[in-house]
C-alpha cells in the first residue's frame, strides 16, 4: 500500500508501506479521506516545531476517515462498508493520568503522526490503516471529508470544556484558520451570545463570518482594532487565542473582562505575558491540548446537523497529488482545509 512520508523538509513523498493483518479487537479501515493539520504543514516546511523535530521518516496525518475492510476477532458494532471517522487519541488506559480521567495527557500516548517520542509515532495518511475498533466512530449519512473534521472540531470543542459556562457569553477569537472558525461554531453551540473573530486576513475573516461570527476585525488593516474593546475593563468572557502570536495574545487579554477567562490553542512557541493585566483584573488562563472523549461528540453533532463543516473543506486532491496538497495546504491565501482523497 501507498503512504504519505516525510523525510525532511520539504522532502514529501508518496511511497510503499508495509500493511498488517487487524489482531484481536482491530479493524482494517480503506481509507478515504485525510485532512492536512498545522502540525503536518510544520514537518512538511520545517522539519519539526519547537524542540518537536524530525529524527526519521515518519507517515503523517491524524484527521482521516474511512471504510472498514476488515476486522479483527471479537470486534462487535462494526462492519465492513462502514465509514467511520478515526479518532488519532490512543491513550494506554493504565498510567497515572489516564486512570485519573486525563486521557489526552497520557504518558504512553500513541498520537497519529507524532514526532515527540522516539521513535516517532507513524501516521494515519496510508491507503490501509489498521486501528483499535474503539478509536472507531460510525459516521452514517456524513461525507468522507465531514467525518475527517471531527478530529479538528474536537480539539475546539475540547476547548470550549476547558472555558467553561458559555451561556450568553461574548466571546473573542484570535486566528481565524481552520481551529479559529471551529471555535466560533463550538462556541456558538455551547451557548455563547456575541462572537468577535480577528485576524490578519480578509479571507480568513470571510470565513469567520460564514461560520456565523457577529463582527470580525482586519488586525493588518487596523493594527489597534482591538482596542476600543479594552475600554471600561474590557468587553468579552472568553477568549479563544488560536494564533500562536503573541500581539494577538496580549491584545485579547486587554481586551478581556475581569475574571475572563483565556483559552490558549494556539501553538507557536514561548510567548511573553502582561502579567499585570492578568493579575488585576484576575484573568484565568487556560491551556487547551488535544482531546479524547469530545471525538464522538464531534461526530454526533454533525450528524445531527447541529455544526456544519462543510464551507470550510476548500480543496480536495487525490493520494497521487499529495505533493500538491501540502503546497496547497501551505499557502493561507487560497487553502482553509485542504484534504487528500485516498480513495
Amino acid at each position: 500500500m501507498k503512504a504519505i512520508v516525510i523525510h525532511a523538509p520539504k522532502d514529501l513523498r508518496v511511497e510503499e508501506s508495509a500493511l498488517a493483518a487487524p489482531g484481536p479487537g482491530e479493524v482494517e479501515i480503506r481509507l478515504a479521506s485525510g485532512g492536512i493539520c498545522g502540525s503536518d504543514l510544520h514537518y512538511y516546511n520545517h522539519g519539526g516545531f519547537g524542540t518537536v523535530r524530525l529524527k526519521e521518516p515518519m507517515i503523517l496525518g491524524h484527521e482521516v476517515s474511512g471504510h472498514i475492510s476488515a476486522l479483527g476477532e471479537g470486534v462487535s458494532g462494526l462492519a465492513v462498508g462502514d465509514l467511520v471517522a478515526v479518532s488519532p487519541s490512543r491513550p494506554c488506559g493504565a498510567c497515572e493520568y489516564c486512570l485519573k480521567g486525563l486521557p489526552n495527557h497520557c504518558f504512553n500516548m500513541r498520537f497519529y503522526g507524532s514526532a515527540m517520542p522516539f521513535p516517532h509515532i507513524q501516521g494515519a495518511f496510508r491507503e490501509r490503516l489498521v486501528a483499535n475498533a474503539s478509536q472507531c466512530v460510525k459516521a452514517d449519512g456524513l461525507s468522507a471529508g465531514e467525518a475527517a473534521m471531527a478530529e479538528p472540531l474536537s480539539v475546539t470543542l475540547h476547548a470550549t470544556r476547558r472555558a467553561g459556562e458559555m451561556l450568553g457569553k461574548r466571546v473573542l477569537v484570535t486566528g481565524c484558520g481552520p481551529i479559529g472558525t471551529l471555535s466560533i461554531l463550538a462556541a456558538r453551540r455551547a451557548g455563547a451570545a456575541e462572537i468577535v473573530a480577528a485576524d490578519l486576513s480578509e479571507r480568513a475573516l470571510g470565513f469567520a463570518r460564514a461560520v456565523g461570527a457577529d463582527r470580525t476585525v482586519n488586525l493588518s488593516e487596523n493594527r489597534d482594532g482591538l482596542v476600543p474593546f479594552s475600554e471600561n475593563k474590557g468587553t468579552f468572557d472568553v477568549l479563544y487565542e488560536c494564533s500562536g502570536a503573541q500581539p494577538a495574545l496580549v491584545a485579547g487579554i486587554h481586551a478581556l473582562r475581569p475574571r475572563g477567562v483565556i483559552v490558549q490553542l494556539g501553538l507557536g512557541g514561548e510567548m511573553s505575558l502582561p502579567m499585570m493585566a492578568i493579575t488585576a483584573k484576575e484573568l484565568d488562563l487556560r491551556g487547551s491540548f488535544r482531546f479524547h472523549e469530545e471525538f464522538a461528540v464531534a461526530v454526533k453533532l454533525m450528524q445531527g446537523g447541529l455544526i456544519d463543516v462543510k464551507p470550510l473543506i476548500t480543496h480536495t486532491l487525490p493520494l497521487a497529488d499529495a505533493l500538491q496538497a501540502f503546497e496547497i495546504a501551505s499557502d493561507k491565501g487560497q487553502s482553509m482545509k485542504t484534504q487528500i482523497a485516498f480513495s
